[in-house]
């Protein structure tokens, strides 16, 4: 039994492993091991103010823990973890910005199980109850089919330029929110 819960900062821990096996995992095929580790290095990780403001969640089951986390946000941030930022992080006016969604990572044993839709539900359903009527995010490779699936369209693809000097390839995605 997989249960959904808002994560906690006491979870971080569980969440920045989920995070680390989750990528490595399933961005092979995508990116080289030198992107996975530079993308590692300085922007998947988690950005403790979505679990400050309630809105990242955590899908566990008893004997394995973290099996998958993802969460939305009313902040300016588009991705990335605390490391990443610097600064304020402003909340967004959802009559005329989109809300974000951030961080869907899932355990590779877990994947392909429905927990990413199952976060996605969630956040969208807060999102548009916060009253925003759009999404974006930047989607990896490997996360690009599932936001397809999800109803959002490519708006911009683009190279991360990491501190390292590698490039990551990226996606800015959008979708609207229906009532």
């Amino acid at each position: 039994m997989i249960t959904l819960r808002p994560a906690r900062l006491d979870d971080l821990v569980a969440i920045e492993a989920l995070i680390a096996r989750s990528a490595r995992e399933l961005s092979a095929g995508y990116y080289t091991p030198s992107q996975v580790a530079g993308l590692l290095r300085y922007v998947f990780g988690a950005d403790t103010q979505l679990m400050r403001d309630g809105t990242y969640f955590l899908c566990e089951t008893d004997g394995v823990g973290a099996v998958a986390a993802g969460g939305w946000s009313r902040r300016a941030t588009l991705f990335g973890a605390d490391r990443l930022k610097s600064g304020d992080d402003p909340l967004l006016d959802p009559r005329t910005e989109p809300a974000r969604l951030r961080a869907f990572f899932v355990d590779p044993a877990w994947a392909r199980r429905g927990l990413g839709r199952r976060l996605y539900d969630e956040c969208v359903t807060a999102a548009h109850e916060a009253g925003f009527r759009r999404l974006t995010l930047v989607a990896t490779l490997p996360g690009e089919p599932l936001y397809r699936a999800l109803g959002f369209t490519a708006d911009e693809r683009f190279a991360l330029r990491l501190p390292d000097g590698t490039d990551a390839p990226m996606v800015r995605m959008s979708r609207s929110i229906e009532a």
